[in-house]
């Protein structure tokens, strides 16, 4: 099992999935797989990313997922680190327990709280004691994450949750000021969604956007359809209606529009929209912008 990772590209991880910059490989059975542990292997796959984006990566090699989760942070930038199920005591153990991808801020401070601050303490727990404090599920999978046990397979195929575009001025721009440009980047964002959408053969319910302030705090809002919709004119009209419910006053140096609640278009009742509109009318103004 391993885990490439482009060094070059921003991570957080809150729950036990892999992120935009991961991907997880499993060559149990490729031949040639098992060479020096894996890292003949490893190394063709950073020289084969490397030849086709110019992006380093590090990547851990281990017996699961979640081991080699970790061992992808080890050897940072360019780096390959190979955990064996021996290693567990000596290389896991002494961690903290929030590199366990899944124990986020909360549950690592209430860890915290019990005195437990790294994964071998985590491991001396008693089962039955960690369910009580965590609950049946969670009590019982941090202890076996602690053990390094972790059976979930690789998964090459997955349904969006999502599907999004965003953009960062290259000065903030005023909702008042700047209100033509902000028109064009926002008409753009929502063509870029629909086509996204079209393309992948999705369409989606709730529609929303995101800000970014001139101060760097940010928000969200969202509005839900009664009919999917993969219709860039749609993605516009509900996503200014968004927009007018946030304040505008600050200058934005963000600015993204999102589609969820999403279904295969094949399995969709689209809205009208979507049969017939092209996009927004050529000089239509919708929203705030």
């Amino acid at each position: 099992m391993a885990l490439p990772r482009c060094d070059t590209w921003p991570h957080a991880v809150k729950t036990p999935i892999r992120g935009v910059d991961e991907v997880y490989i499993d060559f149990t059975d490729v031949p040639g797989g098992q060479r020096e542990g894996g890292r003949v292997l490893a190394r063709l796959i950073q020289k084969s990313i490397f030849e086709k984006t110019g992006l380093t990566c590090s990547i851990g090699v281990a017996p699961n997922r979640l081991l080699a989760k970790m061992a992808s942070e080890f050897n940072k930038p360019n780096g390959i680190s190979i955990v064996y199920e021996e290693d567990l005591q000596s290389t896991i153990w002494p961690l903290h327990v929030r590199k366990i991808n899944g124990i986020g801020p909360k549950a690592g401070e209430k860890l915290a709280r019990l005195g437990i601050e790294t994964i071998g303490q985590l491991a001396a727990q008693d089962e039955r004691w960690l369910i009580s404090h965590f609950g049946k599920s969670t009590g019982a999978w941090m202890h076996r994450a602690a053990w390094g046990r972790d059976d979930s397979p690789v998964v090459t195929e997955s349904e969006p949750v999502s599907i999004s575009r965003e953009t960062t001025f290259e000065r903030d721009l005023h909702a008042v000021h700047d209100r033509a440009e902000l028109g064009r980047i926002f008409t753009a964002l929502c063509e870029q969604v629909a086509q996204d959408l079209q393309r992948k053969g999705y369409a989606g319910r709730t529609i929303g956007i995101k800000l970014r302030y001139a101060d760097f705090r940010g928000a969200t809002r969202d509005q839900t359809i009664a009919q999917a919709t993969h219709d860039a004119a749609m993605l516009r009209r509900v996503a200014g209606q968004c927009l007018k419910r946030v304040p505008l006053q600050q200058r934005l140096r963000l600015l993204g529009v999102r589609v969820a609640s999403l279904v295969p278009v094949a399995e969709a009742a689209l809205h009208p929209a979507a049969a017939h509109s092209p996009g927004p009318a050529q000089g239509e103004t919708l929203g705030l912008f």
